[in-house]
């Protein structure tokens, strides 16, 4: 026996909210595949240059605030 997608939701929405998020994850693991080591590394290694400038005063840095503005105005466009 099939159970339909619309039985299976509202199973998943009487679960607890740690559940959910498991079941979430589990799913989303899965749709995305392995993950790419290359890209990790890459990523890791960027973070560790920014932060690196970031703590050595070499980068300017810009108020949230501000890049909020920014993004609000260019979206009003």
């Amino acid at each position: 026996m099939t159970r339909s997608i619309s039985e299976i939701e509202r199973e998943i929405r009487k679960l607890e909210r740690p559940a959910q998020e498991r079941l979430l994850r589990t799913l989303l693991e899965e749709l995305d595949g392995p993950g790419d080591m290359d890209a990790d590394r890459a990523w890791l290694q960027e973070i560790q240059r920014r932060s690196a400038e970031f703590d050595a005063g070499l980068m300017k840095t810009i108020p949230a605030e501000q890049v909020f503005e920014r993004a609000r105005a260019r979206l009003k466009r």
